[in-house]
């Protein structure tokens, strides 16, 4: 990757942009009726986000710190909400998040249509296929994405920031065998299926980011829907990939283990206000995390600078992980 020393960022600020000249594709998720669905050239990369709220995930502070650090953006979301979201973009709708740090506008260089939830059309229901918002969108799928991303120069990063669980607000015990097969399918597979499709597109040192949350490993009740079982999937096959995907093109993978965050999605789940301060107050550094804090690191291990870092869990969350008792009870003081 190439450097050029003090040019003028995104922003207008001098710095040295690490993805200077590259492109980055951003994949947008967006979640209408229930059901989560993803659509989605500067170093290119990929990434798959949140998009409820435009600004509120940690999918578009990734897409900001790359674009910050001299990225070029294109992006791509659910077929049904894409209408929306270039209407937002022309009517200025979204300017006030697409700002950067020290001026300037994060732009979108393509917007790419993309269901997550199938790798090829012949996957996909006659039904959806034909209807009104997916019928003259082409080939919507992962495989199609990859087709359209190899035909406009390929990729060099794959970050991946989508997750959907329909039921996700249900006990364990009460999450039904299509909800939990299909929370691992939106918020696991996709992660597979996008490094098996991208993979040989992207140049060889590619790097692969995805998003994960600590109920993979400890009872968060209340993340339900078996969307704790999703995310288990997803640091389990992260350092799968890692393996395969570094002996096959030498790619890196690695995945992002955030603290809770009020997005607009955690929010759906009814409790992250309650779960952000017992964090902060048990945390070695006892304040929130920031979109800004992951994307920052999400930049980092997309860049030359993590060229040693594949197959890990890297923790932002102030700490909270490495405790192991509650030291706000009063039993502890």
């Amino acid at each position: 990757m190439h450097q050029r020393r003090g040019e003028r960022g995104p922003g207008g600020t001098t710095k040295q942009p690490v993805f200077h000249g590259r492109d980055l594709i951003t994949i947008v998720t967006v979640f209408r009726g229930g059901r989560g669905r993803t659509a989605g050239r500067a170093v290119r990369r990929l990434i798959l986000g949140w998009f409820r709220a435009i600004n509120a995930g940690f999918g578009f502070a990734i897409a900001k710190a790359l674009a910050e650090a001299g990225a070029r953006i294109s992006v791509a979301t659910w077929p049904p909400a894409l209408g929306i979201f270039k209407t937002m973009l022309e009517r200025g709708k979204l300017d006030a998040s697409l700002a950067l740090r020290g001026g300037g506008k994060l732009g979108f260089a393509r917007i790419y249509p993309l269901d997550a939830e199938y790798d090829q059309l012949d996957d996909v229901p006659a039904e959806l296929r034909d209807s009104r918002r997916y019928r003259d969108l082409g080939d919507f799928t992962i495989g199609g994405l990859a087709a359209a991303v190899a035909a406009d120069g390929g990729v060099d990063i794959v970050v991946h920031s989508l997750a959907n669980g329909a039921e996700v607000k249900k006990p364990l015990l009460e999450t039904s065998r299509k909800g939990y097969l299909g929370a691992v399918s939106a918020s696991a597979y996709s992660m597979v299926s996008m490094v098996r499709h991208l993979g040989p597109v992207v140049p060889r040192g590619g790097a692969f980011v995805s998003l994960t949350y600590m109920a993979s490993q400890r009872v968060v009740p209340g993340y339900g829907g078996g969307m704790s079982s999703a995310k288990a999937a997803l640091e389990s096959d992260t350092r799968v990939l890692a393996y395969e995907a570094g002996r096959a093109w030498g790619h890196r993978v690695n995945v992002i283990s955030a603290g809770p965050y009020a997005s607009r999605a955690a929010s759906a789940i009814g409790f992250i206000g309650q779960m952000i301060e017992y964090a902060k107050n048990n945390s070695p550094l006892t304040e929130a995390i920031t979109a800004e804090e992951v994307g920052a690191t999400a930049a980092f291990l997309c860049s030359p600078l993590a060229s040693g870092i594949t197959g890990s869990t890297v923790y932002i969350d102030k700490g909270y992980h490495a405790m192991g008792v509650a030291v706000d009870r009063p039993t502890l003081t």
